[in-house]
């Protein structure tokens, strides 16, 4: 069942992926015919947001049971005594997974219209209200107070101001207008805070606006296996090579118990500043920000002993998590892909500067976590294929907890490989909605399960650098 149309490219994006769907290695395994239903299905996912919210609890200052406790509470106020279940992962002990109720097809469309930002709908979808800064266009008479329906304009057409939109839009709700039309778009400057309050939103997912914001981390659950599968000691001297916005980096932290230390690199100011805002709002003291590019990490001069940020010394850090740039793919929901054939494919040679810092900065002995939340061959078992030939002193290493499927075929990989990798694929999962009565119908296992595979693209790969050199 595909309530939205499935994501769009441009043309020769589209001609680039349906290669890596259909490459030879795939067809010998599945078959013409299924690996391209498998495609098809992929491409429906991508335009749905997951069947659950994923909240890390902040276990550095309080437990998941007390954080379950007042979450289900929050829930049942915001939903107004609606009984949602918080699930606990038997896997992931530090996160809960909340089902979100949807699509409802059932809802009233209103006269009154706001259009809104692609990436504004998106985390509509995903529990948001509507901010100002996101609304492009509202009907010619809204107030504050009014009723109306919100619409994403996904392909980015509709004009800021406008009093009507005839272009491609999606439904996304309704909800309570908390200014005029005239205030939304006043001339004195952009205003910032809540334009418009959802009620009815496609799908029922809480909001987590200033919810627990000490105790919760809003994160997508591939984002929360990767930490566990680093495995942080505490004690230990760990490099985040591309940190922002700080969601992995102050979970390796945590993991850590606030003991030894994180640095958390990132080329732009103003996402080092937020990760150093979340590492403050969750009260980790381990975590040490700096604004470096990481391809230029690796120091090739002896470094002053009182010098803490990059570069560094080779052989300087006992685990390394590279989540690298990549072409994003993996998010979801997300119904129209906007970069060109000559982004996506930039980011293969940029990954593999970063992962051969990576190498250089790793003890031996030390443990090197490569992922993307991408969907493609080229960034991610390509990267492995590159990375096992290019570095003999790697090796791959079995992943705990292993949740997402095995790696893909199509980058000359055995099957051995394959199954030491880790690829979250959201057409694992047949399309379908979710109601209350489904929900109350169904075993906590099942849920589960579903929450494993019904979450974004996500790719990891885990190595071990051998002692001997």
């Amino acid at each position: 069942m595909s309530f939205f149309p499935k994501i769009s490219f441009h043309y020769e994006v589209e001609e680039y992926l349906t290669k890596v769907f259909r490459n030879s290695e795939l067809i010998t395994a599945l078959g013409t015919q299924e690996a391209e239903n498998k495609y098809q299905s992929l491409l429906s996912r991508l335009s749905h947001p997951p069947s659950f919210t994923t909240v890390r609890v902040n276990t550095h200052l309080a437990s998941v049971k007390h954080v379950k406790k007042l979450l289900f509470e929050e829930i049942q106020k915001q939903f107004r005594g609606l009984c949602l279940p918080v699930l606990e992962h038997p896997k992931l002990q530090d996160i809960l997974l909340i089902p979100v109720i949807g699509p409802r097809q059932d809802l009233k469309k209103h006269p009154s219209e706001v259009i809104v930002g692609a990436q504004c709908g998106y985390a509509v979808l995903r529990g948001a209200h509507v901010y100002v800064p996101g609304i492009i266009s509202t009907s010619r008479f809204v107030k504050a107070g009014d009723l109306v329906s919100v619409y994403s304009d996904i392909e980015g057409k509709c004009k800021r101001g406008a009093k009507e939109f005839e272009g491609i839009k999606v439904f996304l709700g309704n909800g309570i207008s908390e200014l005029s039309r005239s205030e939304i778009f006043s001339s004195s400057g952009p205003l910032k805070g809540l334009g418009v309050r959802m009620i009815e939103p496609v799908y029922l997912s809480p909001s987590f606006d200033n919810v627990l914001p000490s105790n919760l981390f809003l994160q997508n659950l591939p984002s929360v296996v990767v930490s566990h599968i680093l495995n942080p000691q505490p004690g230990e001297k760990i490099l985040d090579m591309c940190a922002a916005p700080g969601g992995k980096a102050t979970h390796l932290a945590t993991l850590m118990h606030d003991q030894g230390e994180v640095i958390a690199m990132d080329r732009i100011a103003n996402k080092v500043k937020k990760i150093k805002l979340n590492a403050e709002l969750l009260q980790l003291n381990c975590i040490k920000a700096f604004c470096y590019d990481g391809t230029k990490a690796l120091s090739v001069e002896k470094r002053e002993d009182e010098q803490e940020g990059p570069p560094f010394l080779p052989e300087s850090f006992d685990r390394i998590l590279l989540d690298a740039p990549c072409s994003g793919m993996g998010q979801r929901p997300n119904m129209a892909y906007s970069s060109t054939l000559k982004e996506v494919t930039s980011y293969q040679p940029l990954q593999r500067k970063l992962f051969t810092v990576a190498v250089k900065l790793l003890k031996p002995g030390g443990v090197l976590v490569y992922s993307t939340c991408t969907i493609t061959l080229s960034e991610n078992e390509e990267q492995v294929a590159w990375a096992l030939k290019r570095f003999p002193c790697l090796q791959l290493h079995p992943q705990e907890p292993h949740i997402g499927g095995e790696g893909m075929k199509g980058a000359g990989l055995s099957l051995d490989q394959l199954k030491l990798l880790q690829r979250f694929d959201p057409a694992a999962v047949t399309l379908q909605g979710m109601d209350i009565n489904s929900l109350q119908d169904s075993r906590e296992d099942d849920l589960i399960s579903l929450a494993n595979k019904d979450c974004i693209g996500f790719f990891i790969a885990k190595f071990i650098k051998s002692k001997s050199k």
